[in-house]
């Protein structure tokens, strides 16, 4: 084990100015971030790398878990983004090999590990979905089996070594595991050590993250210490709310905005978050300024319609997920429903069983789970048959086509046999 940590590269000592362009770039960092450690060392990275030309390596490493993500994610992704735009080396890590043995963050139990198909499976989409908010011709991909793998059992011993016990029960989660007697497997002690060996493999200067990953970043700083090259920063960002408002976006809330849904349905999630929760959005998501942002809220708080901004918002969020023409068509389409019209693309349902009742034809065409929850749909003025509100349940209908429509966003056009 190394006793103290060796002497930093001489390059550390030498003073370089602090330019406008330095300033502009420390604006950059900071901009919605919960965090960055230590804020003084990254104004010296920022001040070598505009001297001497050599762009800084920053780094965002994502485990495989999920076969895709949604907007919540990309809010690191952004500031990756951002960095990218200044001339800096980003790279995408797909943790390959982190990912079988399962991230203890925030865990009051242990994480089973992924399969090996599973882990294959997740990272194909993976860095397709990011290329839609990082530049593909700028990004570095890399996997951290590269390196892990051939550490061996004699190489993860030597790793080990640098990092104590005590330190890493330090952990929030580790330590509330521990006095409240819940289980802690020995291999989740490795996970924060393989995931700070990514960062002396690739000698990043700064490595992003989620503020649930505090921790972890804060090992690969101490182990690029140990093995005598210059610790990264850190730059942490805020876990984004979901559409609720109150929890972290996540799927298992269902308050999340998943990439790859549909234009329209993105477009109207948006414009259905508040507007205070709106400022937040902006602030991590869109790639407007912060005077342009400024300027915008100051105009909605003179009398603004607040709506405005939204749609801005839901327009910038869905382009960069599909393409401005889509974003307009989603636009569209949300003016359509919300005026009583119909959209330009609805389903097309045939049923058979003429004549058939209002409520069985909700339930075969999918527009209710239910015949009672039709029942209460039309009890609730929620149903319209060809612009029209029903309010009675014992409608029968006759063979035809009818453009069905339940609540605000479900429309059909079914044709009765």
């Amino acid at each position: 084990m190394t006793s103290s940590p060796p002497t930093l590269p001489s390059s550390t000592a030498t003073v370089f100015p602090v330019t406008d362009r330095v300033k502009e770039a420390l604006a950059v960092s900071l901009r919605g971030c919960d965090e960055l450690i230590p804020e003084n060392e990254w104004v010296k990275k920022l001040a070598r790398s505009e001297a001497t030309s050599v762009p800084l390596r920053i780094k965002l490493g994502l485990d495989p878990t999920a076969p895709d993500i949604h907007i919540g994610h990309t809010v690191v992704l952004n500031k990756m983004r951002q960095l990218q735009d200044l001339g800096h080396t980003v790279i995408f890590l797909i943790g390959d090999f982190t990912s079988t043995i399962g991230d203890p963050s925030g865990r009051n139990n242990t994480r089973p590990p992924l399969t090996r198909e599973q882990i294959e499976a997740n990272a194909q989409t993976y860095y397709k979905q990011a290329s839609l908010v990082l530049d593909p011709s700028k990004t570095e991909i890399r996997y951290n089996s590269e390196w892990s793998d051939p550490l061996g059992a004699r190489g993860m011993i030597q790793l080990a070594a640098k990092y104590t016990v005590a330190r890493m029960m330090e952990r929030n989660d580790f330590h509330d595991r521990f006095k409240s007697g819940a289980s802690i497997s020995v291999h989740e002690f490795l996970y924060p050590l393989m995931q700070g060996y990514d960062s002396v493999a690739l000698k990043s200067d700064l490595e992003l993250g989620g503020t649930d990953q505090k921790f972890n970043l804060l090992v690969g700083r101490h182990l690029q210490q140990e093995y005598g090259q210059e610790p990264q920063c850190i730059l942490t960002m805020p876990l984004l709310e979901g559409l609720d408002g109150v929890d972290k976006m996540s799927k298992s809330k269902n308050n999340y905005i998943g990439i790859s849904e549909p234009a329209n349905t993105m477009f109207a999630k948006v414009l259905s978050i508040s507007d205070e929760l709106m400022w937040r959005w902006f602030t991590l998501l869109s790639f407007q300024s912060e005077a342009q942002i400024a300027t915008l809220r100051a105009e909605t708080a003179a009398g603004r319609n607040p709506k405005d901004a939204k749609v801005m918002l839901a327009k910038e969020i869905t382009a960069r997920f599909h393409s401005p023409a889509a974003a307009d068509a989603a636009e569209q389409d949300f003016t359509n429903r919300s005026q009583g019209g119909i959209p330009d693309v609805i389903d097309e349902i045939t049923l058979s069983g003429a004549p058939l009742g209002i409520g069985q034809l909700l339930k075969q065409a999918g527009l209710a789970a239910s015949t009672g929850e039709a029942n209460r749909l039309i009890d609730g003025r929620g149903v319209r048959l060809d612009s029209s509100v029903i309010e009675d349940k014992a409608l029968k209908l006759a063979a035809g086509t009818y453009v069905v429509q339940v609540g605000k966003r479900k429309f059909a056009r079914v044709t009765l046999n």
